[in-house]
């Protein structure tokens, strides 16, 4: 297990390659299909939001306040990273995001970024909702709740020892794209 901790610099996200596993301690911000279109359309970060260096995760998180007004997150697992495609590698390279966490992979053109900029795809246990939302010690602040809803918003989180494995590296390897092939050779042998 690899320890990677905020500031998510390019040079430890170079280090390193698919299959490694991870535990994440530090800040990370979630964002899905609402956020991505917002800034691949030119949409503005508010302030207080900064992923320069930093892990946005794909995820609708279930968040709860708490009678002292602080959020608590009660489940946050990934959710199905795909549907961001046509927005993520511009947002890779616009925003100098180091990591994306989500679930089933991403295509050739966030790959082709994650090489270019120095960034990772780290897959998330799907299911696993709860024991991860475990992992978030805090909720820092909620951004853009009232433009996109609670689970499209951006949510800022703190998380310690938050487990992924690395599928896509800064290398241009993708275990997605070898376990794609591998199925297809197989199939082949089979009709």
């Amino acid at each position: 297990m690899i320890k990677l901790s905020f500031p998510f610099t390019e040079e430890k996200i170079r280090a390193l390659k698919v299959g490694d596993e991870v535990l994440i301690s530090g800040v990370i911000f979630t964002g899905r299909d609402a956020v991505h279109k917002y800034l691949h359309e030119g949409g503005k970060l508010p302030p207080g939001v900064n992923l320069r260096d930093g892990i946005l995760y794909h995820c609708g998180p279930v968040v709860m306040k708490q009678d002292d007004g602080t959020w608590k997150a009660t489940a946050a697992g990934p959710t199905t990273s795909i549907r961001e495609e046509p927005y993520q590698a511009q947002i890779i390279k616009d925003f100098g995001i180091r990591g994306v966490i989500g679930k089933g992979g991403m295509g050739d053109k966030t790959l082709a970024a994650c090489k270019e900029f120095g960034c990772v795809y780290l897959h998330a246990v799907g299911g696993a909702a709860q024991v991860l939302a475990e992992c978030i010690k805090k909720v820092r602040n909620v951004y853009m709740m009232e433009k996109f809803g609670a689970p499209e918003a951006i949510w800022e989180f703190e998380v310690e020892d938050f487990p992924a494995v690395v599928t896509m590296d800064a290398h241009g390897n993708s275990l997605h794209k070898e376990v794609f092939a591998r199925s297809q050779t197989e199939l082949a042998k089979r009709l």
